[in-house]
């Protein structure tokens, strides 16, 4: 290279190095160090946004706001669903021997008797829906748009749910009857394989409600105390209290005595199945005498249920069932045949 092209080239490089340090000069301190990791020589940079100030402005829930909503039952639940399709169903049934039990007729005085279909729709619907207690079927009908539906506006209570299931066991259980005989007239089931099995339903009784025979007749006793002791003050003075909270403490005395009645019977029986030291330790419930300690399917011993139920194997379809104290399923088949035969 020659002496005039490496004087241009160091005029070049001495000019080049006083424009960097010039515009370092006019850098400011603050920001000096970030300028300096980088090559070239960068602008001024973008103002930040600075965060707002003050309180966050909020739609806040109201619950005092009076508001009206103008909607029927019926405009609430959508056309197919399945509660629907319950009260149809029902409708459908002969139910003339729920109806030959009510007492309020026309022309007498007395408050009107709530329709017997809408106690069989609600417990078809619950039963499909999972729900088996009358207590949680109750609040259902006040809170569920489904329940309410069927309902109608009619108000229920647990005590009238519970009562309906228990008190018509007979009539519920030719409903079932004719369920299965519409079915097999349309060709939905044809009965020609039965399959059975059995399921251990856990009772309402705890381990404390088991009594023996001495303990029973002690409650006994006190139970018909109690009844008397009521009846007595009912008598002498009326007035003394409201005639409901009076009236409820009479039933639910005589419910008491007549559950331990029936605790006492079932452990006679019970100790008509045993012998020695093992007859003498039998014990009875005084809330489920009909329960039985069994052995459930987690390993553990609980008061239950033997429910053994059959089924068409082909519609999938419940043909018979039946509930036993028994622990096992051992000689639950012939009476299951007897009762495919009955029906």
């Amino acid at each position: 290279m020659s002496d005039s092209a490496l004087s241009v080239l160091d005029e070049w490089w001495e000019s080049g190095i006083r424009e960097v340090m010039s515009t370092e000069e006019t850098i400011p301190p603050s920001s000096r160090n970030e300028k300096e990791s980088t090559l070239f020589v960068m602008g001024p940079s973008a103002p930040r946004k600075t965060e707002p100030s003050g309180r966050p402005r909020l739609r806040h829930a109201e619950r005092q706001q009076v508001v009206m909503q103008v909607a029927s039952l019926d405009s609430l639940l959508p056309e197919d669903h399945r509660a629907r399709l319950v009260w149809e169903y029902v409708e459908g049934l002969d139910l003339s021997r729920l109806y030959e039990q009510v007492r309020a007729v026309e022309g007498r005085a007395g408050r009107e008797a709530m329709d017997p279909r809408i106690l069989m729709a609600l417990w078809w619907y619950a039963t499909l829906e999972g729900v088996g207690s009358a207590r949680q079927l109750a609040r259902l009908c006040e809170d569920h748009v489904a329940y309410r539906w069927i309902c109608g506006g009619v108000s229920v209570n647990y005590h009238t749910l519970s009562d309906f299931r228990t008190a018509h066991p007979q009539v519920l259980d030719e409903l079932l009857t004719q369920s299965v005989a519409t079915l097999l007239h349309e060709g939905l089931v044809t009965l020609h394989r039965v399959a059975q099995d059995g399921i251990r339903v856990r009772a309402h009784a705890g381990a404390a409600s088991f009594r023996r025979r001495r303990s029973l007749e002690e409650r006994q006793g006190e139970a018909q105390q109690q009844v008397q002791s009521l009846r007595q003050e009912w008598e002498e003075d009326p007035g003394t209290s409201t005639r409901r909270p009076q009236a409820a403490k009479q039933r639910a005395a005589r419910e008491r005595s007549v559950r331990v009645a029936k605790a006492l019977d079932e452990l006679a029986e019970i100790e008509s199945k045993k012998k020695g030291e093992k007859k003498e330790k039998a014990r009875a419930s005084t809330t489920d005498p009909e329960a039985r300690v069994m052995k459930m399917a987690e390993g553990g011993f609980r008061p239950a249920y033997n429910v053994p139920w059959a089924s068409d194997t082909g519609g999938q379809v419940v043909t018979g069932v039946e509930m036993v104290n028994a622990g096992s399923d051992e000689g639950q088949m012939p009476p299951m045949v007897q009762q495919h035969q009955d029906r």
